[in-house]
């Protein structure tokens, strides 16, 4: 079957969720579910409830190509707020390979840095491209003691079906990669100033792109496009921080 063609790359918003994208759950949920049993990889399960109360808290960052959805990650922080993890990437499958990863990648990174500056970021994947994308950001292969030893972080690995490996090893490695970013290593932060300056960069070329377009008529829908522009790689992140307050392991 012919892949159906996707959205302008330019209409594609990548934004902080709150409690009005709750009507995604389900879907966020059923896209997570049918990569992972396409891949064959471990996914942990999480329910409707879970992620309808990230979004509550500002924890989730999702892509929307008008009203369809497009692309998902959250973040959570665990043991007592030292560490956080970057979970849940996807992106549907009629959205992929027009870099929409990496915008909401670097989105989620860059939420979770202003939410928690001083806390070591981590992430558990068995993708390349997640290993790629943590690599660009400033994240470091670590073993698993490096990570967090809060329980209720590893209670989300039960629903993965590598989770028989995890045990057998005493929770010292799995299928997964660990990789962490850590605010006081010096070649993490190196990193993160070296990937925001050539995001920065990509951004002004893409919105260039998008002023020709507008020159040449090619434009259908120029205010998103701008807005959109804006936020391209991660650089930018709409509403940030809530005035109330290929594919990524789950178990945060």
């Amino acid at each position: 079957m012919k892949k159906e063609k996707c959205a302008d790359v330019y209409d594609i918003d990548v934004m902080v969720a709150d409690e009005s994208h709750e009507e995604y759950v389900d879907t966020i949920l059923d896209t997570i579910e049918a990569a992972a049993k396409v891949r064959g990889t471990g996914i942990a399960r999480r329910s409707h409830e879970y992620i309808a109360q990230k979004m509550r808290e500002g924890k989730v960052i999702i892509a929307l190509a008008g009203d369809e959805f497009a692309g998902f990650s959250y973040i959570e922080s665990w043991g007592n707020k030292q560490y956080v993890a970057t979970s849940g990437l996807i992106v549907a499958d009629k959205f992929r390979n027009h870099g929409l990863a990496r915008r909401i990648k670097h989105a989620a990174f860059q939420l979770a840095r202003l939410r928690w500056p001083k806390a070591k970021l981590f992430s558990l994947t068995s993708g390349s491209v997640v290993m790629k994308m943590n690599t660009e950001l400033g994240y470091f292969p670590v073993t698993f003691a490096d990570l967090t030893d809060d329980e209720s972080f590893w209670r989300g690995c039960n629903g993965c079906i590598n989770h028989d490996v995890l045990a057998r090893t005493q929770r010292r490695y799995c299928i997964c990669t660990a990789m962490l970013f850590d605010p006081e290593d010096e070649r993490c932060l190196l990193l993160e100033k070296l990937c925001g300056t050539l995001a920065k960069k990509e951004t002004r070329k893409r919105k260039a792109g998008l002023k020709e377009d507008m020159k040449n008529g090619k434009s259908a829908d120029v205010k998103n496009g701008v807005e959109v522009a804006k936020s391209v790689a991660g650089t930018s992140v709409r509403n940030p921080v809530r005035k109330s307050t290929e594919l990524e392991k789950t178990p945060a």
